[in-house]
């Protein structure tokens, strides 16, 4: 992908900028941001992070062959040496501008759909590829858990990747012949500019809640907000959960056209008849979808079930109608994706009996268990049993409040480990034993996972839910700073056929 060199001052074209040293006329090799990866001709963004700033590194880079800086301050290191300093107001704005025009505007050759919100945002995404590709669109995604490349399926370390690799991987797919990307757009990657350089066709607002708010996050829960509403700025058609209290306020100052979607009679595309659906090893909701004149489709709408229960997966199903009527996707397509869609880690149901239902989500917090818990108590189990634990050399504040809320609403918690990193596990037990004492909550404590799930599965009994929560898609437990290989799936299958 990054064969050849590019003239700098195309690099630049959409940026403002001063050219304080040096000369506009030289050819790039590449543009870098890792101090590790300077190499002779390249262009070196000075990045500020949390814990770095990149313009302590600018003498090195010079050292290392760099010819171009981006700056945001004086390196007055670099002074007489043969090198182009290019000042910005912020670097990490213009690194995505100049990934963009290295990778030569991939965007542009490819339908690009961005989601944000607090929660929805992962199974949303998937639920769009499913409903694309079975109209025969070619979907790539790029989320939490995955990047998806026609075949290719690459590990994701941030929700949104930082902006070069965010185009590199574009370029990718658009190099792969795709007709277009749905991507999580977290607040996290708006505040730092990795989602710049372009303008999305479809924006998406899920939902809001307090969440991601503390140190190196967001200050406050208004800057929370205020990122979120960054998207409707950078893109052409915005659509939001018009039920959510924040929509207005997450749309103010928005540069695109509205839609919304939602259960409320001001919604453009409305949800109606909300029903259950509880069979053995499978909890479901169904309900009829209709639209408002303003958005040409047919007002009478069509019947819509999905696999998985609750609100918020009518909102997730609603999510991606509303963004695959833009692609002219028939109601048979959307009926049947709708169906069939599981996304890993996300009230995935695992079936291990006729007799009870269980199912892996990754709710890791109070905000999302608390979500989860008092979805599936809807569904009037016989007993609702929450297996869980908590991270290591994380707030302790979460290991009570999870332990409260799952000592309110599970009828039996099963408290195990998750990952403890450097912490022992049985502290971080200790912890959240504190929060299921403010309840009358019944609990058990086994500290080995696997353990505990064997548990569950033996004493589960006729009618009962049972939740392993916390780990959802990872395949690893995180320990004395070693990831260790550790599925649910794997060890459900290993139970299961040593019994």
């Amino acid at each position: 992908m990054e064969s050849g060199k590019r003239h700098l001052t195309k690099l630049l074209e959409e940026l403002e900028y001063e050219c304080t040293q040096g000369t506009l006329d030289r050819e790039v090799s590449a543009v870098v941001y890792d101090s590790r990866k300077v190499r002779p001709g390249c262009l070196f963004v000075c990045l500020k992070g949390a814990n770095f700033d990149g313009h302590s590194f600018a003498d090195g880079a010079v050292a290392g062959g760099a010819r171009v800086l981006v700056v945001s301050e004086d390196v007055k290191s670099v002074k007489d040496r043969d090198v182009t300093v290019i000042r910005v107001q912020d670097t990490r704005y213009a690194l995505a501008y100049l990934s963009a025009a290295w990778f030569d505007h991939p965007a542009g050759k490819l339908k690009t759909i961005g989601i944000t919100g607090t929660k929805g945002k992962t199974t949303s995404t998937y639920l769009v590829k499913s409903i694309l590709e079975a109209a025969g669109y070619k979907v790539g995604l790029i989320g939490t858990i995955e990047i998806i490349i026609g075949e290719e399926h690459i590990h994701a370390e941030n929700t949104t990747p930082e902006s070069y690799l965010l185009q590199e991987y574009l370029a990718r797919m658009a190099e792969a012949g795709l007709d277009a990307v749905v991507m999580e757009v977290s607040s996290q990657a708006l505040m730092m500019h990795r989602s710049q350089g372009f303008v999305f066709d479809y924006g998406i607002f899920t939902n809001l809640e307090a969440d991601h708010i503390g140190p190196n996050e967001h200050r406050d829960f208004e800057d929370y907000l205020h990122c979120k509403s960054l998207l409707f700025r950078q893109c052409r058609v915005g659509i939001g959960n018009g039920d959510d209290s924040h929509f207005e306020k997450v749309m103010e100052g928005h540069t695109c056209t509205l839609e919304s979607f939602g259960m409320g009679e001001n919604c453009s595309i409305r949800a109606r008849g909300l029903e259950l659906v509880h069979t053995p090893g499978e909890l479901g909701v169904r309900f009829h979808v209709d639209f408002s004149e303003e958005t040409g489709q047919n007002p009478g709408g069509f019947d819509v079930e999905v696999p998985t229960p609750g609100r918020f997966s009518v909102y997730n199903a609603l999510t991606a109608i509303a963004i695959c009527r833009h692609f002219k996707v028939d109601t048979e397509n959307i009926q049947k994706a709708l169906l069939s869609a599981h996304v890993k880690g996300r009230i995935e149901m695992v079936k291990v009996s006729e007799d009870f239902t269980l199912l892996i989500d990754y709710a890791h917090n109070a905000m999302a268990l608390e979500s989860l818990l008092t979805t599936l108590r809807e569904y009037e189990p016989h007993r609702l049993i929450c297996l869980f634990g908590c991270g290591g050399n994380r707030a302790r504040s979460r290991r009570y409040e999870m332990g409260e809320v799952s000592g309110r609403l599970a009828d039996l918690t099963i408290i195990t480990s998750d990952n403890p990193r450097f912490e022992e596990p049985q502290d971080i037990i200790e912890d959240i034993k504190s929060g299921i004492a403010k309840t009358d909550g019944k609990y058990v404590e086994i500290c080995d996972r696997r353990e505990a799930i064997r548990y569950a599965i033996e004493h589960g009994a006729p009618g009962d839910i049972v939740v392993l929560a916390g780990k959802g898609h990872e395949d690893y437990q995180e320990i004395k700073g070693v990831k260790y290989p550790m599925d649910e799936r794997d060890l459900i299958r290993d139970i299961l056929e040593n019994r």
